[in-house]
């Protein structure tokens, strides 16, 4: 029974150095992630004017949470059909959280 319980706790103990030691990255990727959240720090502001120009079939962008998305190439994909282009070019956050329209 000692044994069990020993083995448990060592076999605890190894887990739990395996799950909180942390990984060393190569020095590329760490310059990969650094230059994606450049990106991401430089996002566009767009206008609804501007969205609401993008509200075809063919060029469709939607406003989620007052983010911009160009789901042009998901149109067709759309599991609910062409309940996508409903709001094109609008907000469509209540449809996308379904919530009603």
């Amino acid at each position: 029974m000692v044994l069990l319980v020993g083995l448990t706790l060592l076999l605890g103990l190894f887990l739990a150095v395996l799950l909180f030691n942390p990984r060393h990255r190569k020095s590329g990727h760490k310059a990969k992630a650094q230059a994606s959240l450049n990106v991401d720090k430089a996002s566009k502001s767009y206008s609804k004017t501007e969205v609401s120009l993008h509200n075809k079939r063919t060029d469709c962008w939607i406003i989620i949470k007052n983010k911009v998305y160009d789901v042009t190439s998901y149109v067709e994909e759309h599991p609910g059909g062409d309940s996508i282009l409903v709001h094109a070019g609008d907000d469509s956050t209540e449809g996308f959280f379904g919530l009603p329209t």
